[in-house]
């Protein structure tokens, strides 16, 4: 940066990546009325800029145009300038994001560039990356800042006119939804199965060729397909297989860190080598989730590993001592992409003993050509059992002999400058990080993960709900934004899944809160649906009512799922009526384009068929005996709840559920019915079996 002299109203943001533009000689605002009334004032445009730290090109667009004095100058004179996280607000990066669609018939991405009518906070113009020099078939940034300028300048009619089609194109976006829940079935369910038949990569695993991303949603949707025909009288053994095939080629790819844990967000090629190297809280705790649930499911060792890697990076790398998570590493350091992940032979040999660097090279690709930049970034290249046989030692023996050279290329890569890491703490992505610990903590049987889940639930209730609403992010000890529809909706379905590690009633109060909040403040009870502002969130361009997956799964459908299972657990109508009506509202999208919609389905899934639910009441040594053993097995329709006999103030159908003084019961119920209790392990066997 040319320095460090703070030059613009960035300076007093708490997000890192507003904080990097801080010194940029560019005027930047955050968003707010105070941008949009100084670009009213003079009659000129926004220029909105939507990244996050994470972001690569961010980077390069920052350097080439932002940091030069050139182009700031321009940028000052013409426009006036906005830059936004896009992991603060979500929000207008949706909006924006959409409109830049429409409005170029092109994919978005980030940095995401728009022009913005400041009367009216409609975009004329946008684009993603542009380069300062003309290249890659793009104008040069100065250039184009000239050229959109003129054209708002001269063009005030054509301008009203793009902004009444943009609105009607965005009203059309809606479903039209159903009127009666007759219509619902289970064809969108088949539907997406045999769409993910044909799209899945059969040699390498996940969808499609490059890039590769590794959708823990559509393989967790996979792996429920397979668990749902397993007593058919022909299993869906080629679900398991996909599911069981991306998360092997992932883990032994490039999109692993081999040495630290955790994983890249996705793969530049189909082979799952390289990747981009940014680290995202977002796909880590799904991801944690999807490859215990496995393990649960196979038994492969292989898969309690790379699950139990992935928590321990989550709680060294990522936790914060108050317990909630960061939100990313960079894919840069020291102003590279990559830099701290790769190494040369060299470097290599120089680390370890020879017959170690034997075997390391020939495990991990170093004996082959360089696959990132001239240099190797490690992937798996051989066999174990194989390569043990060549090396004339046992597969343990090389296993140890790998495990210990990890760790010494670890604690040589740890001197190295590390990418930065965004210290934001977001709802909504800690609520995915809680739910994929507390599957964990059950499938690997790791109280220290239920315990973890447990400790960031405590932190999202103490420092981001303020005068009973939820906000989104927290940094440097201020708690900021209006929490959106996925920030309830992810924290809720957190919540339900801790509850099945460990009961605490805080957390089932905490739940209902949060289900109340989305009925009144997100919730479309005219249509079905929900937005994803609350209703007294500041008025933008456009309210979105989402429904598809992106890279987070749908609000709208794990809304759904979530109320749907509290309202069975607690026998609340309302929560039940709303998840029905949105499943309605979405319905057309669902039989169109069923696998983009994997979140709506578990919803559909838990609609058609009820979900069981198994509630222990007992002395706290036997409940918890009984609910680990009946975790043991995968059954992702089951939930489990061990609730001591000295709980009080359980609401709804709980309080029916009561405890005997001296005895331990199960109730078991399929969504709203219940069989008698039984008190004792061996009748819960024969029910959980009869189900």
């Amino acid at each position: 940066m040319n320095s460090t002299k703070p030059r613009n109203r960035l300076i007093k943001e708490t997000s890192p990546y507003l904080l990097q533009h801080a010194d940029n000689p560019v005027d930047w605002f955050p968003w707010g009325e105070e941008a949009l009334a100084a670009a009213r004032e003079r009659d000129c445009p926004i220029l909105l800029s939507v990244g996050y730290s994470a972001c690569h090109w961010c980077h390069v667009m920052a350097h080439e145009s932002f940091e030069d004095d050139a182009t700031a100058q321009l940028m000052n004179a013409l426009y006036v300038n906005v830059k936004v996280d896009r992991e603060e607000r979500p929000d207008l990066d949706r909006i924006y994001q959409t409109a830049h669609h429409l409005l170029t018939q092109r994919a978005g991405g980030w940095p995401l560039t728009m022009f913005i009518n400041p009367h009216d906070q409609r975009p004329f113009f946008g684009g993603t990356y542009f380069p300062k020099e003309a290249r890659y078939g793009m104008p040069a940034f100065a250039d184009l800042l000239k050229h959109v300028s003129t054209y708002f300048a001269e063009q005030h009619d054509d301008l009203a006119k793009q902004s009444a089609q943009l609105d009607d194109i965005l009203l059309q976006l809606e479903p039209s939804g159903v009127s009666s829940s007759d219509a619902l079935n289970a064809t969108p369910l088949a539907s997406a199965r045999e769409k993910f038949e044909t799209q899945f990569d059969r040699d390498y695993g996940g969808l499609g060729g490059a890039p590769k991303f590794p959708h823990p949603a559509i393989l967790e949707r996979l792996l429920r397909d397979w668990r749902a025909s397993a007593h058919a009288a022909e299993p869906d053994v080629d679900a398991l297989f996909l599911v069981s095939l991306t998360l092997k080629r992932m883990a032994d790819g490039g999109l692993r860190d081999h040495l630290g844990g955790g994983f890249c967000r996705y793969s530049v090629d189909r082979y799952w080598q390289i990747p981009h190297f940014e680290k995202m809280l977002y796909d880590n705790g799904p991801l944690l989730a999807i490859y215990a649930q496995t393990a649960l499911a196979t038994g492969e060792t292989e898969f309690r590993d790379i699950a139990n890697e992935t928590a321990d990076w989550l709680l060294r790398r990522m936790r914060s001592p108050n317990g909630g998570f960061y939100a990313s590493l960079d894919a840069d350091s020291e102003g590279e992409e990559g830099k701290y992940y790769v190494w040369t032979p060299d470097e290599v040999r120089s680390l370890l003993a020879e017959d170690q660097y034997t075997a390391f090279s020939r495990y991990y690709g170093l004996d082959k050509e360089a696959n990132f930049e001239g240099c190797w970034h490690l992937t798996v290249q051989e066999d174990r059992v194989a390569l043990a046989g060549e090396l004339n030692c046992t597969a343990i023996e090389l296993g140890e002999s790998l495990q210990a050279a990890r760790g010494t290329l670890l604690a040589q890569r740890q001197k190295r400058v590390a990418p930065a890491r965004d210290e934001k703490q977001l709802t909504a992505w800690n609520a995915l990080a809680i739910r994929g610990l507390a599957i964990a903590g059950r499938a690997l049987q790791r109280p220290d993960l239920t315990t973890a889940a447990q400790a960031a639930s405590d932190f999202v209730h103490q420092q981001l709900m303020v005068d009973g609403r939820l906000l989104a992010s927290f940094k440097d000890d201020r708690a900021r934004f209006p929490a959106y529809l996925d920030d309830h909706a992810f924290m809720l379905d957190a919540l339900l899944e801790s509850l099945q590690s460990d009961w605490r009633s805080r957390d089932l109060h905490f739940a209902v809160q949060l289900a109340e909040l989305l009925l009144e403040h997100f919730y479309d009870p005219d249509k079905g649906g929900f937005w994803f502002t609350a209703n007294d969130h500041e008025q933008l361009m456009h309210r979105p009512k989402p429904i598809a997956d992106e890279a987070l799964p749908a609000g709208a459908g794990i809304a759904a799922f979530a109320l749907q299972r509290l309202g069975f657990l607690l026998g609340e109508p309302r929560y039940l009526d709303a998840a029905e009506k949105t499943l309605m509202y979405a319905w057309p999208a669902l039989e169109q384009h069923a696998q983009g919609h994997v979140s709506l389905l578990s919803a559909l899934e838990d609609y058609l068929t009820h979900p069981e639910i198994v509630v222990i009441r007992g002395p706290a040594d036997t409940i918890t005996e009984w609910r680990d053993s009946a975790a043991r097995v995968f059954a992702p329709r089951r939930q489990v709840y061990a609730i001591a006999d000295d709980a009080s103030d359980l609401p709804g159908a709980l309080a029916e559920r009561k405890a005997v003084p001296g005895k331990t019961l199960a109730y078991c119920c399929v969504g709203t019915q219940c069989s008698l209790p039984v008190d004792n392990w061996e009748a819960l066997v024969a029910a959980l079996r009869g189900s």
